[in-house]
């Protein structure tokens, strides 16, 4: 479900932004976006401690939408987090933290 709507939103990111709110988010840029993200889980995280199910339900489709948005300005494509996800599965909790840490503190030497 999540590749066919990042295929979709793909698809409307080069449309007319006077007709198409993807390529209008797009033409903001990824700075407006990733605000945008923000918002939205902090909605999610609002819904889910009120427990309304159903706003927690259209909250988390809109968080999904921009953090799609958001992989695609940035280069991301779904099947890049399902790889890391699959990585991730065959590790352990502490495992996965460990090697995250890691690669944080590899990444601040670079």
């Amino acid at each position: 479900m999540l590749d066919s709507l990042y295929t979709r939103l793909a698809e409307r990111a080069s449309a007319d932004p006077d007709v198409s709110y993807t390529a209008r988010l797009v033409q903001k840029g990824t700075k407006k976006i990733a605000q945008k993200v923000g918002e939205e889980a902090v909605e999610v995280v609002i819904e889910a401690i009120r427990g309304d199910k159903e706003k927690l339900i259209s909250e988390s489709c809109d968080l999904l939408y921009h953090l799609l948005v958001l992989w695609h300005v940035s280069g991301v494509k779904p099947q890049d987090i399902w790889t890391q996800l699959e990585q991730r599965a065959s590790d352990t909790g502490l495992e996965a933290k460990a090697r995250d840490k890691q690669r944080q503190k590899d990444n601040k030497e670079s």
